[in-house]
C-alpha cells in the first residue's frame, strides 16, 4: 500500500511515513493509490468475528508490509482492550427502536469516539518511533474531544510530546478540564483567542514551513493523519457486520460532521464495499449540509461560525473535505489545487454535481439540526426511548438520521455516538433538567489545576507564530 498528496507533490510514501509526516509538504492530504476491497463473502465470514480480528484484517489492507501480523496484532491488542473499552466489542451497538441502533463510541477512557481512533494511532506510532529510534513532536488542534483523547494517549510515552490548540471559552468546562488538568511533561496544552478555524490555519501554517517541520519533527493526531481515518473505517466495518443480514439492501448511517473525518471513514468504508447510504448531519454551521444539497461549498467567515451546544461541529471549513473531493475530480490533483486555490480567493467553490443522488457508487445525503432543535431532540430521545440520554452531537445525528431515515426505508440505520452526555452537562440540564456530574472515572480532575499557556492571538499567523517559538523552547 502507497500513499500519495492530494495536491500531487512529492512521491509515493509507505504507511509509516504517512503515520509520522501527517499534513503533505505540499499542503495536501496524504490517501491511498487506490481503496483495498472487501469482497461480499469476506464481510459474510466477519459476522462471527470479534473487533480485534475485524481490525487486524482492515488495518492491515491500508498498512501493507510496513508491520508484521505479530507486532500489529499486539499494537491492537493493547489498544483496544476491555479495560480501556469497558468490553471486548468495543463498539456495541444499543437497540434504540425497530431496525434502528446507537453505534456506542463513547466507551474509551475520555469517553468521546476518538479514544476508538487515538489509542490505536499512539500504539502505532509508538511502535515506529521505537523501531526508528527517534521521537516526535506532534502539534494538533481541537474544538473538543480530540484535544483530550489524543494527550490521553500521548501521556507518558517517552517517545512523544504533544502541543495542542483549542480555541478559548469554545469547548466545554468538562472537555477543558480533560485536557488542561493533565500534568505529564510530554503534554503542552497552548490556548489561542479566536475560534477551532483559526487554530487548524495556525497548525497548517506551522505545517507548511517544510524546514521547521523537519527541524523539530513535526506530527499530527488530527484527522489530517490518515491513520485517524483508517482507525474509524474499522467501526463501520463491525457495525455492518452486526446489523445486516442477507435480505437487507442497504446499511444507513447518520454521522454527526464537522471536520469530516467521521463521515469520510464511513465512505472509506463504502469505497471498500460496504452497502451503505451515509447521512452527513450538521449543526447550525452547516457548510457541509449546503454542499450536499447544492454544489456549493462555502467556507464561513469568523464571525459567521455560530457557538452552539454541539462545539465539536462548530467549524466553518471541514479538513477532510479535500479527501473527499480528490475522489470526485477523478483524482486529479491539478482540479483540485483549482478548487482550493478558489476558496482561497472567494472562499467558496460550486461543483456541478447532483450530490443528492450519488457520489461514485456512494450514496450520501444530508440534513442539519439547529441548536433548539438539538435541545428538543435529547429530550425526545429520553422521553420515547426508554430514558435514553445522547451528548448534542449525537441528538444532530438522531435528527437528521431519522427525517432521512423515513424517506429511504432501506435496511438497518446506525446512528454514530460521539460522546458521552455527561461531557454536555449544561444541554442534558436544558433539556431533561438531569445534573450530569463527572463521571467517577473522572472525578479526580477536581482536584487538579489547569495548565495552559494562553496565546493572546486571533489570526492564524500570529497564532503559528507563536506557537513556534513555544515549540522550539520546549521540544525534545
Amino acid at each position: 500500500m502507497r500513499y500519495i498528496s492530494t495536491r500531487g507533490g512529492g512521491s509515493p510514501l509507505s504507511f509509516n511515513d504517512v503515520l509520522l509526516a501527517g499534513l503533505a509538504p505540499d499542503g495536501g492530504l496524504y490517501v491511498p493509490e487506490e481503496y483495498p476491497q472487501l469482497s461480499w463473502r469476506n464481510i459474510q465470514q466477519m459476522k462471527s468475528w470479534s473487533y480485534n480480528r475485524i481490525a487486524l484484517q482492515v488495518l492491515r489492507m491500508f498498512i501493507g508490509n510496513d508491520i508484521d501480523d505479530v507486532n500489529l496484532r499486539q499494537i491492537i491488542d493493547k489498544a483496544y482492550n476491555p479495560r480501556l473499552f469497558g468490553s471486548i466489542d468495543i463498539t456495541p451497538i444499543q437497540p434504540i427502536a425497530n431496525r434502528v441502533g446507537l453505534l456506542k463510541l463513547s466507551n474509551g477512557p475520555t469517553l468521546a469516539f476518538k479514544d476508538v481512533a487515538l489509542q490505536l494511532l499512539a500504539n502505532l506510532m509508538d511502535h515506529v518511533l521505537q523501531e526508528r529510534g527517534e521521537h516526535l513532536n506532534i502539534l494538533g488542534a481541537t474544538s473538543g474531544d480530540t484535544g483530550s483523547a489524543a494527550e490521553w494517549a500521548v501521556r507518558g510515552r517517552e517517545r512523544l510530546r504533544i502541543f495542542m490548540l483549542s480555541p478559548h471559552g469554545r469547548m466545554t468546562r468538562f472537555q477543558e478540564m480533560q485536557m488542561y488538568r493533565i500534568h505529564d511533561s510530554a503534554v503542552f496544552n497552548l490556548v489561542p483567542d479566536g475560534n477551532f478555524d483559526d487554530c487548524q490555519a495556525a497548525v497548517k501554517l506551522v505545517n507548511s514551513d517544510a524546514n521547521f517541520k523537519k527541524r523539530y519533527s513535526i506530527g499530527a493526531v488530527n484527522s489530517i493523519n490518515w491513520a485517524r481515518i483508517m482507525a474509524q473505517v474499522v467501526y463501520y466495518v463491525y457495525g455492518y457486520t452486526r446489523v445486516m443480514d442477507e435480505t437487507s439492501e442497504i446499511m444507513n448511517v447518520a454521522v454527526p460532521s464537522g471536520n469530516f473525518g467521521n463521515a469520510l471513514a464511513a465512505y472509506v468504508a463504502a469505497k471498500m464495499g460496504l452497502r451503505m447510504h451515509i447521512i452527513v448531519a450538521t449543526n447550525d454551521n452547516d457548510v457541509l449540509h449546503e454542499f450536499f444539497q447544492t454544489g456549493v461549498y462555502r467556507v464561513r467567515k469568523g464571525d459567521e461560525v455560530k457557538k452552539t451546544h454541539s462545539p465539536s461541529m462548530d467549524i466553518a471549513s471541514a479538513s477532510n473535505f479535500e479527501r473527499f473531493m480528490f475522489d470526485y475530480v477523478d483524482r486529479d490533483p491539478a482540479r483540485l489545487r483549482a478548487l482550493w486555490e478558489q476558496i482561497a480567493t472567494t472562499g467558496e467553490f460550486k461543483f456541478p454535481h447532483d450530490f443528492r443522488r450519488s457520489n461514485g457508487g456512494v450514496s450520501i445525503s444530508s440534513g442539519m439540526a439547529t441548536d433548539k432543535e438539538v435541545i428538543d431532540w435529547i429530550k425526545l430521545v429520553y422521553n420515547t426511548y426508554g430514558g435514553t440520554i445522547i451528548d448534542p452531537h449525537t441528538a444532530v445525528a438522531f435528527k437528521v438520521g431519522l427525517d432521512n431515515y423515513t424517506g429511504n426505508g432501506l435496511g438497518p440505520l446506525l446512528v454514530a455516538e460521539t460522546a458521552q452526555p455527561a461531557k454536555f452537562e449544561d444541554a442534558i440540564r436544558k433539556a431533561i433538567g438531569l445534573e450530569m456530574g463527572l463521571p467517577p472515572s473522572c472525578s479526580h480532575l477536581k482536584n487538579y489545576q489547569d495548565k495552559i499557556t494562553r496565546i493572546n492571538e486571533t489570526d492564524p499567523a500570529a497564532i503559528a507564530d507563536a506557537v513556534k517559538i513555544f515549540i522550539e523552547a520546549n521540544v525534545i
